[in-house]
């Protein structure tokens, strides 16, 4: 009996590493990130949009997800064969769920902080939020384009 072969595509990469709830691991999530597209032949849009994600991404999870003595996650998943890269920052506060900007003029339009993730929404395809047990969260933002 003939079975057809399934065709085996590129390799999906995943990257993992837990990082200090301080500004410099949101920094070094930022450089490594960098570091790993590069690395993979992601292409330079790509790894440019991903890296002001990330940044974002890092530094909420440090300002709002922080838990004294916990770590948080940085996942990228690179699929070339789908065009995508998937990025997750999972950290300790569940119970802090981010939120969008409003847009409304009453917004200041001088402030300083609140703009991230706007940016986030404008530079990916998609982004949300899921419960990371125990007690956390995962963001997760998925870039499509050209890969390589």
């Amino acid at each position: 009996m003939n079975h057809a072969t399934p065709h085996v595509g590129t390799p999906v990469h995943t990257f993992t590493q837990s990082l200090s709830s301080t500004r410099r691991g949101a920094r070094l999530a930022r450089l490594l990130s960098v570091t790993e597209l590069r690395s993979r032949g992601a292409s330079q849009d790509l790894t440019e949009r991903a890296e002001l994600v990330v940044a974002e991404l890092a530094a909420n999870a440090v300002l709002h997800g922080r838990v004294p003595g916990r770590c948080f996650r940085l996942r990228l998943v690179l699929d070339p064969a789908a065009d995508r890269l998937r990025i997750e920052v999972s950290d300790a506060r569940g119970d802090l769920r981010p939120l969008p900007r409003p847009t409304d003029a009453a917004s200041d339009p001088l402030s300083t902080t609140g703009r991230g993730l706007t940016l986030v929404a404008s530079l990916t395809d998609h982004w949300d939020c899921v419960p990371c047990p125990p007690s956390g969260k995962t963001v997760r933002a998925d870039l499509h384009g050209p890969v390589a």
